[in-house]
């Protein structure tokens, strides 16, 4: 098979509604690395560079999984765009997103998400709408 990692996908089709970062960018924990009340970052396999989440909040009002965390591979911690005046809330679009399935310890499966960048929803344009004019979201 040709198909062997994490697998690429498009952001709206993961969220057709878009998401809302609920939080900043914070710097994932290395559990294994990590001992003694001492701090290390994990790093991402592939690049080396360190990880960085953040928790977003899907707009599908329909999605089981109300709230994620997206992981951000980067040499320094991200920085959300602006988001509206006053709202605790910040749209936001993922370039390069991945998703890897695992099986959970209980033995169900679960996924995480990847990207290699965040970013401000086009103008104009409904939040998780990218790439997608012109057709039908998913359902």
């Amino acid at each position: 098979m040709a198909l062997q990692g994490p697998i690429p996908v498009d952001f709206a089709l993961i969220f057709p509604d878009g998401v809302y970062a609920a939080g900043a960018f914070e710097p994932v924990r290395d559990f294994d690395a990590s001992s003694n009340g001492r701090f290390v970052q994990s790093k991402d396999k592939a690049t080396g560079l360190p990880l960085w989440t953040v928790e977003v909040i899907d707009a599908d009002k329909e999605a089981r999984t109300r709230t994620v965390k997206v992981k951000v591979a980067a040499p320094h911690q991200p920085v959300l765009p602006a988001g509206p005046v006053g709202s605790p809330f910040t749209p936001v679009e993922f370039t390069g997103l991945t998703v890897t399935p695992y099986v959970n310890q209980s033995g169900k499966l679960g996924y995480s998400l990847n990207a290699t960048g965040v970013r401000a929803p086009a103008p104009g344009r409904p939040a998780g709408r990218h790439g997608l004019e012109g057709k039908e979201a998913a359902a």
